[in-house]
Protein backbone atom coordinates (compact mmCIF):
# COMPACT_ATOMS: atom_id res chain seq x y z
CA UNK A 1 0.00 0.00 0.00
CA UNK A 2 1.24 3.35 -1.11
CA UNK A 3 1.57 6.00 1.99
CA UNK A 4 -0.90 8.63 0.25
CA UNK A 5 -3.23 5.15 0.14
CA UNK A 6 -3.61 4.65 3.93
CA UNK A 7 -5.47 7.41 5.18
CA UNK A 8 -9.01 8.06 3.27
CA UNK A 9 -9.61 11.60 2.64
CA UNK A 10 -12.37 12.40 5.71
CA UNK A 11 -8.91 10.74 7.93
CA UNK A 12 -6.58 13.52 6.50
CA UNK A 13 -9.41 15.93 6.94
CA UNK A 14 -9.00 15.19 10.54
CA UNK A 15 -5.50 15.83 10.95
CA UNK A 16 -5.20 18.40 8.58
CA UNK A 17 -8.23 20.52 10.69
CA UNK A 18 -5.79 19.24 14.04
CA UNK A 19 -2.56 20.76 12.51
CA UNK A 20 -4.87 23.99 11.25
CA UNK A 21 -6.20 23.93 14.70
CA UNK A 22 -2.78 23.37 16.88
CA UNK A 23 -1.20 25.96 14.85
CA UNK A 24 -3.84 28.71 15.32
CA UNK A 25 -2.55 29.64 18.55
CA UNK A 26 1.11 29.37 18.30
CA UNK A 27 3.88 30.69 16.01
CA UNK A 28 4.54 26.89 16.02
CA UNK A 29 4.90 24.59 13.21
CA UNK A 30 3.59 20.89 12.94
CA UNK A 31 4.04 18.93 10.05
CA UNK A 32 3.20 15.34 9.28
CA UNK A 33 5.30 13.00 6.96
CA UNK A 34 4.07 9.41 6.42
CA UNK A 35 6.33 6.84 4.38
CA UNK A 36 5.44 3.51 2.76
CA UNK A 37 8.72 2.09 4.11
CA UNK A 38 11.75 3.60 5.77
CA UNK A 39 15.26 2.06 4.72
CA UNK A 40 17.02 3.21 7.29
CA UNK A 41 16.88 4.13 11.44
CA UNK A 42 13.20 6.20 11.63
CA UNK A 43 14.65 8.62 13.95
CA UNK A 44 17.65 9.10 11.43
CA UNK A 45 15.01 9.37 7.94
CA UNK A 46 12.99 11.83 10.84
CA UNK A 47 15.70 14.17 11.56
CA UNK A 48 16.78 13.97 7.22
CA UNK A 49 13.31 14.98 6.37
CA UNK A 50 13.02 17.55 9.14
CA UNK A 51 16.39 19.67 7.17
CA UNK A 52 15.21 19.06 4.15
CA UNK A 53 11.85 20.30 4.23
CA UNK A 54 13.09 23.23 6.10
CA UNK A 55 11.88 23.43 9.25
CA UNK A 56 15.19 23.79 11.24
CA UNK A 57 14.52 27.33 9.30
CA UNK A 58 11.82 28.43 10.79
CA UNK A 59 12.12 31.70 13.21
CA UNK A 60 11.44 30.64 16.03
CA UNK A 61 13.14 26.93 15.56
CA UNK A 62 9.65 25.54 16.66
CA UNK A 63 9.04 23.05 14.25
CA UNK A 64 7.38 19.56 15.10
CA UNK A 65 7.85 16.36 12.77
CA UNK A 66 5.32 13.54 13.52
CA UNK A 67 7.22 10.81 10.90
CA UNK A 68 5.44 7.21 10.03
CA UNK A 69 6.76 4.56 8.44
CA UNK A 70 4.21 2.54 7.44
CA UNK A 71 5.65 -0.95 6.63
CA UNK A 72 8.26 -0.64 10.02
CA UNK A 73 5.13 0.00 12.04
CA UNK A 74 7.21 2.30 13.30
CA UNK A 75 7.48 6.63 13.75
CA UNK A 76 9.23 8.76 14.97
CA UNK A 77 8.52 12.94 16.88
CA UNK A 78 10.91 15.42 15.92
CA UNK A 79 11.33 18.93 17.72
CA UNK A 80 13.79 21.76 16.65
CA UNK A 81 15.62 22.90 19.01
CA UNK A 82 13.75 26.19 20.28
CA UNK A 83 10.61 24.12 21.26
CA UNK A 84 12.97 21.30 22.78
CA UNK A 85 14.58 23.61 24.92
CA UNK A 86 11.88 24.55 26.91
CA UNK A 87 9.17 21.34 26.91
CA UNK A 88 9.85 19.60 30.23
CA UNK A 89 11.72 16.11 30.14
CA UNK A 90 9.46 13.47 28.68
CA UNK A 91 7.10 15.63 26.82
CA UNK A 92 7.72 13.71 23.66
CA UNK A 93 7.37 10.60 25.48
CA UNK A 94 4.17 11.35 26.97
CA UNK A 95 3.34 12.11 23.21
CA UNK A 96 4.96 9.17 21.52
CA UNK A 97 3.04 6.83 24.29
CA UNK A 98 -0.58 8.75 23.55
CA UNK A 99 -0.46 8.39 19.82
CA UNK A 100 0.89 4.53 20.35
CA UNK A 101 -2.26 3.94 22.59
CA UNK A 102 -4.37 5.26 19.52
CA UNK A 103 -1.90 2.99 16.76
CA UNK A 104 -2.13 -0.18 18.74
CA UNK A 105 -6.05 0.11 18.20
CA UNK A 106 -6.02 0.47 14.76
CA UNK A 107 -7.32 4.34 15.32
CA UNK A 108 -3.80 6.01 13.35
CA UNK A 109 -5.79 9.15 12.47
CA UNK A 110 -7.18 9.65 16.06
CA UNK A 111 -3.79 9.47 17.07
CA UNK A 112 -1.94 11.87 15.05
CA UNK A 113 -4.52 14.32 15.63
CA UNK A 114 -4.49 14.06 19.46
CA UNK A 115 -0.34 14.01 19.58
CA UNK A 116 -0.41 17.16 16.79
CA UNK A 117 -2.99 18.55 19.42
CA UNK A 118 -0.96 17.95 22.52
CA UNK A 119 2.39 19.19 20.65
CA UNK A 120 0.35 22.34 19.75
CA UNK A 121 -0.68 23.47 23.44
CA UNK A 122 3.08 23.46 24.50
CA UNK A 123 3.64 25.29 21.30
CA UNK A 124 0.78 27.80 22.46
CA UNK A 125 2.35 27.69 25.80
CA UNK A 126 5.97 29.06 24.93
CA UNK A 127 5.54 30.67 21.10
CA UNK A 128 2.20 32.13 21.14
CA UNK A 129 0.91 33.10 18.09
CA UNK A 130 1.88 37.13 17.22
CA UNK A 131 -0.52 39.48 15.21
CA UNK A 132 2.69 39.55 12.23
CA UNK A 133 2.51 35.53 12.54
CA UNK A 134 2.52 33.82 8.99
CA UNK A 135 2.38 30.11 8.24
CA UNK A 136 6.21 29.43 7.33
CA UNK A 137 5.14 25.68 6.32
CA UNK A 138 1.98 23.85 4.59
CA UNK A 139 -0.22 21.99 6.98
CA UNK A 140 -1.10 19.00 4.24
CA UNK A 141 0.06 16.16 5.23
CA UNK A 142 3.36 14.58 3.08
CA UNK A 143 3.50 11.10 1.90
CA UNK A 144 6.32 9.23 0.21
CA UNK A 145 9.49 11.61 -0.99
CA UNK A 146 8.74 10.81 -4.59
CA UNK A 147 4.92 11.91 -3.97
CA UNK A 148 5.98 15.12 -2.12
CA UNK A 149 9.30 16.22 -3.32
CA UNK A 150 10.67 16.52 0.15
Amino acid sequence: MKASAFFTPEQQEVIVRAIGEAEHSTSGEIRIHVETSCKANVLDEAAWLFKKAGMDKTADRNGVLIYLALKERSFAIIGDTGINAVVPPGFWDSIRDLMQQHFSEGRFAEGLAEGVLMAGEKLKEHFPVAIDDVNELPDAISFDKDETGI
